[in-house]
């Protein structure tokens, strides 16, 4: 079962703020531990949305608008993911909860969606 650790935004990442040392090791840490374990598909951190393009279709078969970022409502932003291979929602909920705070300063969420 696919299950994507999706990392929420958050104002310092949308900073363009990297990680600090000791938070930067823990989550080597932990991607290593999903590697070890067979279960890391992949992982990969975004950009801020400053450097995104949003593509909306307002009108049902019209052409999309395009919105250069930045996008204000952090809350909604995506920061990374990591995507991983396991054989239960339980086990995903298990990795999910040993991932440290991925943003740090008390900012870190993540949500856990199950991949079609």
């Amino acid at each position: 079962m696919l299950f994507m650790l999706i990392v929420k935004a958050s104002k310092n990442s949308e900073g363009g703020n990297l990680p600090n040392l000791e938070l930067n090791e823990a989550m080597t840490k932990y991607n290593e531990e999903l590697v070890q374990a067979g279960v890391r598909v992949m992982a990969k951190g975004l950009h801020p949305s400053s450097n995104g393009i949003r593509l909306s279709f307002p009108e049902p078969g019209g052409k999309p608008v395009v919105t250069d970022g930045p996008f204000t409502e952090s809350k909604e932003l995506i920061a990374g993911f990591i995507l991983i291979d396991v054989k239960s929602r339980e086990e995903a909920i298990e990795w999910a909860m040993r991932m440290p705070d991925p943003q740090g300063y008390g900012e870190g969420q993540i949500e856990l969606r199950q991949v079609f």
